[in-house]
């Protein structure tokens, strides 16, 4: 298994960029679980819902494709942008990655 790097930056004041381990196979959702970064997902991350919308700012090769479920999730997500993707299903497959996560104290969809 391959473990690569996510850089995790935040929109929400008072949150400094923090830089984690990602295995392949992983989520952004789940890295920031495990690590104790507040990333809503009230569907449970089954890409049921847009609350763990996050936009990717470099290294959007290296995970998985949008599917169109996706991205019709992605168009009900609060300012939605060409870069948007949705933690859960931001899912590695080679290389690193940077995203910043939306501002977290503000519903972020539904």
């Amino acid at each position: 298994m391959n473990i690569f790097k996510v850089k995790i930056n935040f929109e929400e004041a008072g949150h400094e960029s923090v830089e984690l381990p990602i295995a392949e196979g992983e989520s952004v959702l789940d890295v920031c679980l495990e690590n104790g970064i507040e990333l809503q997902h009230n569907c449970g991350g089954v890409c049921g819902c847009s609350t763990c919308h996050i936009y990717v700012n470099k290294g959007g090769d290296n995970v998985q494709e949008i599917s169109d479920k996706e991205e019709d999730f992605i168009d009900r997500a609060v300012n939605p942008r060409i870069t948007s993707r949705l933690g859960c299903q931001c899912v590695m497959i080679d290389g690193d990655i940077e995203v910043t996560l939306p501002d977290q104290s503000q519903f972020l969809g539904h």
